[in-house]
Parts: structure tokens; C-alpha cells; sequence
């Protein structure tokens, strides 16, 4: 079991910066887990800000390439993501989730 705790929200001005932490405590290997970072902002859909998987790879959502930056710390099983000239349209509740993945099952759609 994970358990996941998300910290490091506030108010910040338009083009600040704030660092949010994802903690992850429990039974489990956090170096097997990618680690997700969504968004939900008032009357919007939850959206996907950003991944790192357990290589270090990283994805961004557009909106916020070259500005957030995730990254992970797998002796401290904290994953970061680090907000710089925040916008107000970033104003959200941001959540983050983790999942490992399956081994997929190939689908082929033949014409």
C-alpha cells in the first residue's frame, strides 16, 4: 500500500515561484512507481501537470512546459515539482498519484 501526502501549496504572486513535495510512505518500492502530478481547478476537469517514471523521464503537459519541472528523490520517497512564473490560470487544487505499470496486452486492428 501507498500512501501519498502532498505539501508546499500557498499563495503566491503572479510570475512567483512555489515548490510542491509528494511524500510517499508505506509498503512498496517507491523506485518501481511513476509518480503523477494533476491539477483541478474550480469548475474544470482534473488534468494531467506532469510525470516522472522511475528512470527519470519526465512528461509535461504544454501549458506548463518550461516553466514546472518535476524531479524525484528516491532516498527520500519525495517527488517535487517545482512551479516558476506561475500564471493565474495554474490557480488549482494539485494532486499527486502514483501507479506502476502493467504489462500492456498488444491490440491489433486489422482493415
Amino acid at each position: 500500500d501507498v500512501q501519498l501526502q502532498a505539501s508546499g501549496g500557498g499563495l503566491v504572486q503572479a510570475g512567483g515561484s512555489l515548490r510542491l513535495s509528494c511524500a510517499a510512505s508505506g509498503e512498496f518500492t517507491f523506485d518501481d512507481y511513476v509518480i503523477a502530478w494533476f491539477r483541478q481547478a474550480p469548475g474544470k476537469e482534473r488534468e494531467l501537470v506532469a510525470t516522472i517514471n522511475s528512470y527519470g523521464v519526465t512528461r509535461y503537459t504544454d501549458s506548463v512546459k518550461g516553466r514546472f519541472t518535476i524531479s524525484r528523490d528516491n532516498v527520500k520517497n519525495t517527488v517535487y515539482l517545482q512551479m516558476n512564473s506561475l500564471k493565474p490560470e495554474d490557480t488549482a487544487v494539485y494532486y499527486c498519484t502514483s501507479f506502476v505499470w502493467g504489462q500492456g496486452t498488444l491490440v491489433t486492428v486489422s482493415s
